[in-house]
């Protein structure tokens, strides 16, 4: 089984996606924290991770992703990026800190799966 982990400070956001991902046969796990994604990420390995970029806390989207790229053990898994912050220049740093993909909110649902499928 494949597992997503989805990580958003809004609890609405991360159940939206939960709603949209349950047509699948996925694992979700959830995190509201960059440091709880962290931990999460490093021990269960997800295949992909939907990534919020302002969170509460030390550490935002961008740092979380760049970690994880940095990582030998993690630098694989498939980082999209889902922020509210959809202008040229947020895009091209999701980008910088090596996000595979990059989603603005709103999204559309059937275009986020589509995604997953066609990276799973």
């Amino acid at each position: 089984m494949k597992k997503i982990l989805i990580v958003d400070d809004e609890d609405k956001v991360r159940r939206l996606i939960k709603v949209t991902l349950a047509i699948g046969d996925f694992e979700i796990l959830e995190a509201s924290t960059g440091e709880e994604a962290l931990k999460i990420a490093r021990e269960a390995i997800p295949d992909i991770i939907l990534l919020d970029i302002m969170m509460p806390g030390n550490l935002d989207g961008y740092d979380v992703c760049r970690s994880l790229k940095n990582d030998p053990n993690t630098k694989d898994i498939y980082i999209i990026m889902l922020s509210a912050k959809g202008q040229k220049a947020d895009i091209k740093k999701g980008i910088a800190a090596c996000a595979n993909d990059y989603f603005v909110k709103p999204f559309s649902p059937m275009e986020l799966i589509d995604k997953i499928d066609n990276i799973l």
